[in-house]
This record gives structure tokens, sequence and C-alpha cells, in this order.
């Protein structure tokens, strides 16, 4: 029987069939980067606001304390938002006339809360407590980073499900003396057992903290 096809024909099929595979595997592995690029995490995004504010001027430089703001992040799942009064506890002697903080003074005339962009948010089907990891000895650099060395902040962990497992699954890598939750430059002991004996000493049950019904209830 005559041959329907020339020889071309099997090497043509042989090129598109390469196509479509390199097509399919570049395409997963471009969604994979898209996934983990700042365009899709907000990893080092700054984000507007309101008022241009500064952790680094008030945390390295004036050493104030993380809670001197965030006044509920010890006792309620959220971190808290300062109220304006907060703000004009210095701002009313300090910087008081300055333009940039105009809409500070505006705010505490009217008795309208600043309205803050979200920088770090979890989703809504994902449980997150900041007081429980404030209380074990979490500290906040360990998710919000270096947020003494931001000028104007940003979100610094992309925070998925990934990366608070890895945490979950090995807190004693993740955990410091509880008074040093709040130093930002605070370097594990290199004593590896530290960490192991915060574990026992705070009653941290790790087969709980893997457990789907932890972060989602």
């Amino acid at each position: 029987m005559a041959q329907l096809f020339p020889p071309s024909v099997d090497l043509a099929a042989k090129f598109v069939i390469l196509g479509v595979v390199t097509c399919l595997v570049g395409g997963a592995y471009a969604f994979y980067l898209l996934n983990r690029s700042p365009y899709w995490t907000n990893v080092g995004v700054t984000i507007d606001q309101p008022v241009q504010f500064s952790h680094r001027h008030h945390v390295r430089d004036l050493r104030l304390d993380c809670r001197f703001c965030h006044t509920s992040v010890t006792t309620s799942a959220n971190a808290g938002m300062p109220d304006t009064q907060t703000c004009m506890t210095c701002h009313s002697q300090i910087w008081k006339n300055a333009p940039m903080l105009a809409p500070v003074r505006g705010s505490y005339a009217s008795n309208e809360p600043l309205k803050w962009n979200r920088v770090n948010e979890t989703p809504g089907f994902v449980y997150f407590d900041h007081s429980i990891h404030v209380d074990k000895g979490v500290g906040c650099s360990s998710c919000h980073g270096r947020i003494d060395e931001m000028p104007i902040t940003w979100k610094s962990i992309d925070m998925e499900m990934q990366w608070c497992l890895s945490c979950h699954r090995h807190p004693e890598n993740a955990l410091r003396p509880l008074n040093q939750v709040e130093k930002m430059d605070w370097v594990p002991a290199k004593d590896p057992e530290e960490g192991e004996k915060f574990y026992h000493e705070r009653n941290i049950q790790k087969d709980h903290l893997t457990d789907c019904s932890t972060c989602h209830r």
C-alpha cells in the first residue's frame, strides 16, 4: 500500500507535539513566577496612606514600643490601629504645624478617624490571632519584617499557607524570650535547645498547630 503522507509530515508532527508540551510547561512556570511576584503578593510594594507614617522614625529613632500604637496586640486577634488621640499625644506639641500632619489635625478636630489602608491582611477564610502569637513568644519582625527600617510601610512576607505551616510545623525555631518580642534586631541564641525549652515551657501543642481548623474556622 502506498504511503499516504510524506516523511516530512512526521517531522512536522513532532515539532507540533514539542511545541504544545513546551507551551504547557512554560505557561505553568510563568504562572508560578507570577504567583510569587510582587504583582500578585504585594511583597515590597508600598501602599498610599492618608499620612506618610514612618516606622523607621518612630520605632528605630524614637524607640517607641509597638504596643504604644498597637494597643490590643497582646489581648485580641487584631493588633489595633492608633486613634488620632494617640497621635496627638505627641503631635499637639511636636511638629504641630507640619503640613504633612494636616490630616491628623483634621481628624482630631472633626473626631473622624483616619482611613488607613491595610498593608498586611489575611483572607476572610483565615483566622489569625495576634495575641496568641505574642503570648507564646513570636516576634513582630517574624511576620512584619524589619519594620524599624521602613520609611514607608510595605509587606515583607507573602504570608501564604505554606509559609505559615513552615512555622507551625517547627514553632521552636520562631520562639524568643517574651521580653524580646518587640525587639526588631533580635537573633536566635546559638544554643538550638533554647527554642525547644520555650516550646515546652509555653505548652505549645504542635499537633494542634497543623490542624486545618486552627486557621480555617
